[in-house]
């Protein structure tokens, strides 16, 4: 219900770039971030900023956390929050020139976080707690918050698949543990020793702590209107009355609070739902009989407000997507059970889902947050990205440059780690507006965490804790990869170059092919000989096409005959005026518009 037309919702982000997608420790329960709320604000230095060091005193002395999970933690957090592209940039460049545990440490001395938000997302790792209850009947015990689906919730279940991305298990989350999440936003007077709300008296919550509520929710005064901050839709004018807020006091009555709240929560208008309801269908480029009519690509980026863009890209079948496009800049992006496929999105994005794909290529522009890879099957993944982590997937090869190590969630096998090979004209020019850099680079590097936290694996090591779990690319299966478009742009090298042993397994590679090009011009073969030894050459080649499966990629990079089809809901107009829709052309004899998707 919603309360004189407000409504409010919860913010996707927070949930879909900062819940961890594993079981949450259970020093991160409600009894103890109880504890810790009331320690911040009776601390020194550690209230309204939180820093590294006091953080780490709290986690590693008083929750018992090791340090590499709490600073796991910090770190997520820091990523999801506003922070310039150049403030990214200098961040590191510091980092960049740390030789040393010491130096690094003091570094991150210099990092803090606002306190009340970062306990806020202590408090959401919750929504990927097991359920003794949900692992039995397979559904959350039914209560007066659920409700029947309606088809189109059904169909966004089924597009969403894990909690991160579906709206319905956000709005669910909050409505549930919204009493406890206002809780710990209370001052420590007004709460008993164990850190809960007091019976006997009237408790508040200051106007300061409401701001901080902003992480999880926003709203808007109607449908269609701008979306606002929650603490200035509380406290100014439809809702004021209703949530109790006195000016004098700054601050609002809890159970005014609480039901006001209560009744204006509503499901996320940007979300994968409405999306899928309301947002854009557009049609694909080249239609396949058969398979491909499941094919969908939906977006919501001509409505949605930054850091609310979605695109979902689903079912794409024996494809080569291509796309680069204001479109996709600085949109969440979901890849959804795509097999035989051939992706490339070079565009800056916000973040990246590849989940349930196999047998697929995806070769990313810079991704300012997270690359998170779920339940695939042989699969490669080329990104420059802020984080990359990979859940029960098999047989998956990911190419990364990334600042921050690698995460492995429980289930993997077969996971192949490489470094970053490729490059398109606007790389470096992308990078840059999204804060990432060629160093420090950790895609070597990656841990292990499950259930009972990280795996003890120190760092500056690639020493493997698992050895079934994942490996580095051997330098005899390395290649470059080259990008079959034309596009305009500076960057024509791979950003930092490739590591030095890898360079040099790729200089002796093309060693071996000067040294054929010689053998074959020495051999001094008649014109007759040349065209019986190019024959032969080229059926081996076609015969390793075959058997790589590169011949459908091939294939699939020949331009349609047919010009690339508009959105469905729109009349189609010159291509000089979509000014915003930059297709890339195929680097061939004849330039012509590859396969597009939006």
């Amino acid at each position: 219900m919603e309360a004189d037309g407000v409504s409010i919702w919860p913010r996707m982000e927070p949930f879909l770039l900062g819940a961890l997608q594993v079981a949450p420790s259970s020093k991160l329960s409600l009894h103890y971030l109880r504890k810790m709320a009331i320690y911040v604000r009776t601390r020194e230095g550690c209230f309204p900023m939180l820093g590294w060091p006091m953080w780490r005193h709290i986690a590693c002395g008083k929750l018992q956390l090791p340090e590499d999970l709490a600073w796991l933690y910090f770190e997520t957090f820091d990523l999801i929050i506003g922070h310039s592209p150049e403030e990214r940039l200098e961040w590191a460049e510091c980092l960049s020139q740390c030789s040393s545990k010491t130096e690094l440490d003091q570094q991150r001395i210099k990092m803090s976080v606002e306190t009340l938000q970062f306990l806020l997302f202590l408090y959401i790792q919750q929504l990927h707690r097991v359920s003794l209850r949900t692992s039995l009947i397979g559904e959350e015990w039914p209560s007066h918050r659920t409700r029947s689906p309606s088809p189109s919730d059904r169909e966004a279940k089924t597009n969403s698949q894990n909690k991160n991305w579906d709206d319905q298990a956000h709005l669910s989350f909050v409505q549930s543990h919204l009493s406890e999440i206002l809780e710990l936003l209370v001052e420590p007077e007004q709460l008993s020793q164990s850190g809960q709300v007091s019976r006997n008296c009237q408790v508040s919550i200051s106007l300061e702590s409401v701001r901080s509520l902003g992480l999880l929710l926003e709203g808007s005064v109607c449908p269609g209107k701008v979306v606002q901050p929650i603490h200035r839709l509380l406290s100014k004018g439809l809702l004021q009355t209703q949530t109790g807020y006195s000016s004098l006091s700054r601050s609002f009555p809890l159970h005014k609070l609480l039901s006001c709240l209560q009744q204006c929560l509503t499901l996320n208008p940007f979300g994968i739902t409405a999306c899928l309801r309301s947002g854009k269908k557009l049609a694909w480029a080249q239609q396949v009989e058969g398979a491909m009519k499941r094919a969908m690509i939906a977006r919501n980026t001509h409505t949605a407000s930054p850091g609310s863009k979605i695109v979902l890209m689903s079912q794409v079948f024996k494809q080569t997507l291509a796309k680069t496009s204001d479109k996709l800049t600085g949109a969440n992006i979901k890849i959804h059970r795509c097999s035989d496929a051939f992706i490339y999105l070079l565009s800056p994005l916000r973040s990246v889902s590849v989940h349930k794909c196999r047998d697929s290529t995806v070769v990313l522009g810079p991704v300012e947050t997270s690359v998170h890879i779920h339940g695939c099957q042989n699969i490669k993944v080329v990104c420059v990205a802020g984080r990359i982590s990979i859940g029960a997937s098999s047989r998956c090869t990911i190419h990364a440059l990334t600042p921050t190590r690698p995460l492995l969630l429980p289930g993997n096998t077969d996971i192949t780690f490489g470094p970053f090979h490729t490059f398109y004209p606007s790389l470096e020019d992308h990078m840059a507006s999204v804060g990432l850099a060629v160093v420090p680079n950790f895609w070597d590097q990656p841990i292990l965490l499950g259930p009972e936290g990280l795996s003890n694996t120190p760092l500056n090591t690639s020493s493997n804790p698992d050895p079934s779990c994942y490996r580095l690319l051997p330098l005899a299966e390395f290649h470059t990869l080259v990008v079959p478009f034309q596009m305009e742009g500076d960057t024509c090298e791979v950003p930092g170059g490739l590591p030095p042993l890898y360079q040099a397994a790729l200089d002796g590679k093309q060693k071996k092919i000067q040294k054929w090009q010689k053998t074959v011009m020495e051999a001094r073969l008649n014109k007759e000989q040349k065209l019986q030894f190019q024959e032969l050459v080229e059926i081996k080649f076609h015969e390793w096409l075959l058997e790589t499966g590169h011949r459908q990629e091939l294939d699939s990079l020949i331009p349609p005959t047919v010009a690339c089809l508009k959105d469905s809901d729109a009349v189609a107009t010159d291509a000089a005026q979509n000014n915003d829709n930059k297709h890339i052309g195929i680097v061939s004899r004849e330039k012509g518009q590859s396969p597009m998707a939006c």
